[in-house]
């Protein structure tokens, strides 16, 4: 399964449509890094608003995509979680470090580009 990967001027969008099994989202991720390499974005958002459960193994992901994005110099904001999502991470004990959420995609955009003209860490 292929996850598009939008570059609007500085940032990169992905959004997660559909679940996803470990080999999709390690290839997603892959995809996430080599697009962010070759683009030099800024900024990341990763929109999960389609996701209704996420399980160990995907929280693992999107957590490490977010900090090697990090790493690589771009600021990443997570958003749309559903309230089940955010309760079964908590459950798991699963945090989201070094990532900024946000409610929905347009709250997202807005708070990745304050991040970026700030340069907030």
């Amino acid at each position: 399964m292929e996850i598009p990967i939008l570059k609007l001027k500085n940032i990169l969008l992905t959004s997660i449509q559909s679940d996803m099994n470990d080999d999709d989202a390690l290839k997603y991720q892959s995809d996430v890094m080599s697009t962010l390499e070759k683009s030099g974005a800024k900024g990341l958002i990763i929109d999960i608003t389609a996701m209704d459960i996420m399980d160990s193994f995907m929280a693992r992901v999107i957590n490490e995509t977010a900090r090697m994005a990090r790493l690589m110099g771009a600021r990443v904001v997570l958003c749309g979680m559903q309230p089940m999502v955010a309760l079964t991470l908590v459950e798991m004990g699963r945090e989201l470090i070094g990532v900024d959420t946000a409610l929905n995609l347009d709250k997202g955009f807005d708070k990745l580009i304050k991040m970026i003209n700030e340069g907030v860490d």
